[in-house]
């Protein structure tokens, strides 16, 4: 949970998060500063983005990465757009549950819905029951949507949360098939982190020319640091291009790590510091 205390003098904040109420966005919106707050979905991630640039809301949180399914791609293009800081993080543990109308029986089942990502992380249990998966815009959203439709041959995989805001009967709890299922969220602002002694975390995109060996170079220039996460991504605005994704164990402000990414910077023919932030130390939900 990301400390804005000397920013917004204890007043109530606006957390922005993808999604309707229930899902796991707005676990990690209201997970992600230490004063009271209230939570604002939207349907994509561009409306949470712009909630925050236009003052909107005052934070916004979107998912960068899951253990299970791995990078979310779409934040990251976003990300190495946007003007926005990212300011901190929150993990947030991905329990789903099994949920259906009050009275609605495992026997009485015929499909389920959900978000693609959740059906894909609960194929066991479809299998098992033949059930016929349908893919929906987020999981809350199907909770919400099967309660308004009244349906009773319908399930939805959300979390324990939506079953409670929609009046879903729970019919069975962790029904992912791997237990270690973790979202990572980057929480966005338009400032800067408060500096601060936590272990930090700096995340920055950067392209190189397309030159026999350079790639090999720049990264070179992070040797000694801790990098717990290095993938590339495909520019959306020139062909056959690449942008390399780096999170870096450490603070930018640190000698080491200040060195590192001016070095990248010079050989870089495109870098972008995304933000260097609190790291989180410990999971919610």
């Amino acid at each position: 949970m990301t400390d804005v205390a000397s920013t917004q003098a204890g007043a109530a904040v606006t957390v922005a998060f993808q999604g309707n109420p229930g899902a796991y966005g707005e676990i990690a919106a209201l997970n992600a500063v230490a004063h009271t707050q209230t939570t604002c979905g939207y349907a994509t991630f561009h409306e949470v983005a712009r909630a925050v640039e236009t003052g909107e809301a005052d934070y916004g949180v979107l998912p960068v990465e899951n253990s299970l399914m791995g990078a979310i791609h779409q934040t990251i293009d976003l990300l190495s757009e946007t003007d926005l800081h990212v300011i901190g993080e929150v993990v947030v543990r991905v329990s789903h549950c099994l949920m259906a109308l009050p009275g609605v029986e495992l026997a009485d089942i015929r499909k389920v819905l959900s978000q693609q990502p959740a059906l894909d992380q609960c194929t066991t249990l479809i299998r098992r029951h033949n059930w016929r998966p349908v893919a929906a815009h987020d999981t809350a959203g199907s909770a919400k949507d099967l309660a308004l439709r009244g349906a009773r041959d319908e399930a939805v995989i959300a979390s324990s949360r939506a079953a409670e805001l929609y009046g879903m009967n729970i019919l069975a709890r962790e029904v992912e098939d791997e237990p270690f299922n973790y979202t990572r969220f980057m929480i966005l602002a338009r400032h800067e982190p408060e500096r601060s002694d936590v272990p930090h975390k700096t995340s920055l995109v950067f392209a190189v020319r397309h030159t026999p060996g350079f790639l090999v170079e720049t990264l070179n220039e992070l040797r000694g640091l801790n990098l717990s996460r290095i993938e590339s991504r495909p520019r959306r605005d020139r062909a056959w291009s690449y942008l390399m994704y780096v999170d870096i164990e450490g603070d930018a402000r640190d000698p080491q790590v200040a060195q590192a990414l001016a070095g990248v910077l010079r050989k870089a023919s495109y870098a972008k510091i995304i933000g260097s932030y609190p790291r989180a130390l410990d999971t919610v939900g």
